[in-house]
């Protein structure tokens, strides 16, 4: 007799590990986590020590190396894309900043038919419940969740410059990004615990390993959904030159804004236009599959420091035993923190109903992944726009499961985008060409005093411009022609078959994605479960007008 679970995880990664705890809560059902990756092991000091995050970055050990497509208006280049290939997903590689987005992104999501569940008011109960916030909790804040969040100091006196220098530029001081005031410049809180990455596999699948009704398999790639009609029935899984079947009541696809569109089109769920091209069997007709794919794309504006004040000293060779032992045997010292500890959110126009640009600052000129860092002392701020109107595509090139999917962004392709990015350079400029930044900023490195002009900035956008990680929408919520998911997550058409990931979001939020995701997880365990919604929770929040 085969075996049926109850419950097939596909992707052990930010949604798939809420999933993992909240379905598995019940003794009764029978879960099954599928991940491609390798397990988060506790001693692997790249993945959990929050200085080191450019490791898992750069390394295909941890993460896919994606790359897209040569993109036209970036000068033909191919775009980096690292996702998570580890158990704990993205949360394991990315930068461990906490931003929910602002309260009008999920009032955007609700404006959509079918989807009035989903504005902020049915949300935030979500965000709060996941939620451990060391500061305490509120209106606004969980400190009862799983998943612990703290707040940094921002020792560096560079921080306190740079919040006098936002005031000075006429941008406003936020207590809390994630709270009532989204927008302005603040600290931002971290997916950080006792100077350790605290990832979505730490908060919510390690701590309930032990139970007898959830089974964790890593490295195991799910290669296709198996169908019976219009039912998903199970899954095919990659082993040695064949494949196993495994089959369970429900699948669930966590796989990410890549890996969830490209599995639904390697089992036959999408455009028959073009799956018959590559000799798939369509099954369902579902041209939304891999459409709408959006990004945030982000630049480095760097300078120098006049003052020896910056983490410049910290790449040192020498100081990495240190560093270490201070950060191993200590929990303190420069390997305990991401670095990326404030920044903000404004509007470039006043044309925008809320913030359309994120910021991120940090002490030190290098790029996120590590690489190209400043000769000497420097400091720099992210900045790109949140809210572009660009819109991409993900597509299969062939049946084979291990060939990498086309991915086409169209980065800086429509007015807005470049109107915005021309906005984001010169608000940048003027954040840090203040009385109060004065006493430590030098020489502007990059784009450089000779960098004025519209098309100058564009084409150092062109040139520089890279992804911040937030890819989403490939699978979108919603009931028009392009929607692949209704409100509850389920595939439209199909039985027995979700999809809970960033794949779903109708347009991506304002920020880092990572909170977004695990409120979507949350929420989807619920719907699944068919236990009674958390009641909404309205609140008041800032509009600017």
């Amino acid at each position: 007799m085969k075996k049926i679970f109850d419950f097939l995880i596909i992707g052990g990664g930010s949604a798939g590990s809420v999933l993992a705890n909240r379905l598995s809560a019940d003794p009764s059902n029978e879960v099954l986590v599928l991940e491609a990756g390798r397990p988060d092991y506790k001693w692997d000091f790249r993945l959990h020590m929050p200085a080191a995050l450019t490791y898992p970055l750069t390394s295909k050990t941890y993460n896919w190396w994606y790359e897209s497509d040569p993109e036209p208006f970036m000068n033909n280049r191919r775009i980096y894309h690292p996702r998570g290939k580890v158990l704990g997903g993205s949360s394991s590689i990315n930068g461990m900043i906490w931003i929910r987005g602002n309260p009008l992104d999920y009032q955007k999501w609700a404006s959509n038919d079918g989807l009035e569940n989903w504005d902020y008011a049915h949300c935030l109960p979500y965000f709060k419940k996941m939620e451990q916030r060391l500061k305490g909790g509120d209106d606004y804040h969980g400190d009862e969740g799983p998943l612990y969040l703290t707040t940094p100091e921002c020792e560096n006196p560079l921080f306190d410059a740079f919040f006098k220098s936002v005031q000075e530029a006429g941008y406003p001081f936020t207590s809390d990004v994630n709270g009532y005031q989204q927008e302005g410049f603040g600290k931002f809180d971290q997916t950080i615990y006792r100077s350790r990455r605290y990832n979505a596999a730490r908060a919510y699948i390690h701590l309930v390993k032990q139970r007898k009704n959830l089974i964790v398999r890593t490295k195991k790639l799910v290669t296709k959904i198996i169908l019976e009609g219009k039912r998903a029935i199970g899954v095919e899984i990659k082993k040695g030159s064949g494949g196993e079947r495994i089959y369970a009541n429900e699948i669930i696809s966590c796989g990410g804004a890549i890996n969830s569109p490209q599995l639904l089109q390697l089992s036959g769920i999408g455009n028959p236009d073009h799956l018959s091209t590559l000799g798939i069997d369509m099954v369902h007709d579902l041209p939304g599959v891999g459409q709408n794919l959006q990004d945030h794309l982000e630049v480095y504006v760097q300078w120098a420091c006049k003052k020896p004040v910056s983490l410049y000293p910290m790449l040192n060779p020498l100081l990495a035993p240190k560093i270490g032992f201070d950060w191993l045997f200590r929990r303190k010292g420069t390997g305990a923190s991401n670095h990326f500890e404030a920044g903000g959110f404004i509007r470039s126009n006043d044309d925008v109903d809320y913030p359309n640009l994120q910021f991120h600052f940090l002490p030190i000129a290098i790029r996120y992944d590590g690489s190209a860092p400043n000769e000497g002392h420097g400091f720099q701020l992210h900045v790109g726009p949140v809210s572009s109107d660009a819109r991409g595509e993900i597509n299969i090139k062939s049946a084979n499961p291990q060939e990498y999917p086309s991915l086409k962004f169209n980065y800086l392709s429509t007015e807005q985008d470049r109107r915005e990015w021309c906005e984001a350079i010169r608000c940048t400029r003027k954040i840090i060409e203040t009385n109060a930044m004065s006493e430590f900023r030098g020489k502007e490195i990059a784009p450089g005093n000779d960098v004025q002009t519209d098309e100058e900035i564009l084409d150092f956008i062109a040139r520089e411009g890279e992804s911040a990680y937030h890819l989403s929408g490939t699978c979108k919520m919603g009931t028009d022609n392009l929607s692949v998911v209704d409100t509850d997550l389920k595939v439209h058409g199909l039985e027995s078959l979700r999809v809970v990931d960033a794949s779903i979001m109708p347009t991506v939020t304002n920020g880092n994605i990572y909170s977004p995701v695990l409120m979507i997880g949350e929420k989807a365990a619920d719907s699944i479960l068919g236990s009674t919604p958390l009641d909404p929770e309205t609140v008041e929040f800032y509009k600017h007008n």
